[in-house]
């Protein structure tokens, strides 16, 4: 768990580009594949490492600033190194009267990260989401795919904690 004061990421390392062989060998140099070689890429990496996107490019005879755009374009597509738990946290209506802005402050002190952060440990991405269609459960979070409601502080401290140790 980070203790520190910095946010900084630190730098991956270097990126190990075969990986992305078979899903060329899969995709082959079809265009139309894009999204689907940048979703296969991004699985891979946990994010679309700049390299990546390069290679992508050359791979499929597009420019570089052609990949990035449709990068860019889509949600789901990241190109920061993302954390190997994702915490995303509902700051809907519903979720910021309940609380969210307080869990937000106990995972910045415990954490000190913000929203759209990474731990330097790459440990924990936290985001900030504006309606996870669970008002029910207000306030609610999504910890690396599964639901988490009616939080308070330490419940969700406990859970973040209990999913980076068990890592």
């Amino acid at each position: 768990m980070n203790t520190g004061a910095s946010n900084v990421v630190t730098p991956p390392e270097s990126i190990d580009l075969s990986l992305m062989d078979p899903i060329f060998a899969k995709y082959g140099g079809n265009r139309g594949a894009l999204i689907p070689i940048l979703q296969n890429a991004q699985e891979l990496y946990n994010y679309l490492p700049k390299e990546v996107l390069q290679l992508i490019a050359r791979q499929l005879g597009l420019s570089v600033s052609k990949v990035y755009g449709v990068a860019t374009f889509y949600a789901q597509f990241y190109l920061e190194r993302r954390g190997r738990h994702i915490l995303k946290l509902c700051d809907g209506t519903a979720c910021h009267v309940k609380g969210t802005p307080v869990l937000m402050t106990a995972l910045e002190d415990r954490y000190h990260i913000g929203p759209g952060e990474t731990t330097p440990d790459g440990e924990l991405t936290v985001e900030i989401v504006y309606c996870l269609g669970s008002c029910a459960l207000a306030p609610v979070a999504v910890l690396n795919g599964e639901v988490v409601g009616r939080l308070r502080q330490e419940m969700l401290l406990r859970t973040v904690k209990k999913q980076i140790d068990s890592a």
